[in-house]
């Protein structure tokens, strides 16, 4: 597994684990490069990161703090996501989250992305443990 998540390229949005506490947080580093072939038809002349490609590097980033030897996490539900502000090509997202509640099976997570230690998504997003 690549980091500990079972994605694998091209669908992988994290580059690196900077901190982790497994069971409870991380934070995690992701630059997406110009070259990106999503780039071209998110808005032309004016790109961004989508917001579903950057929430979904926030559920890695709260895969990867659940991080359970033998356990599979996989995205439940979304909510309250909010994108702050736009997320350009070459910039540096650090992306934290932080478990606040177990129930059974499901773990949710208060997640946020930064760009200039400024917010430019949160929310909370909600995993299912299954058995690998």
């Amino acid at each position: 597994m690549a980091l500990g998540l079972p994605h694998r390229a091209p669908f992988v949005f994290v580059d690196e684990v900077r901190a982790l506490v497994s069971g409870e947080s991380a934070e995690c580093g992701k630059t997406f490069p110009p070259d990106e072939p999503f780039f071209r038809g998110h808005f032309p002349g004016d790109p961004l990161v989508p917001g579903v490609i950057l929430t979904e590097a926030l559920a890695q980033t709260a895969g990867l703090a659940a991080g359970q030897p033998g356990r599979a996490f996989r995205l439940s539900a979304i909510r309250g996501m909010k994108f702050l502000r736009a997320v350009r090509p070459a910039d540096e997202i650090v992306l934290s989250a932080r478990k606040v509640a177990v129930v059974g099976a499901l773990w949710q997570f208060e997640v946020a992305a930064r760009v200039r230690d400024e917010v430019v998504a949160e929310g909370v997003v909600v995993l299912s443990e299954s058995a690998e």
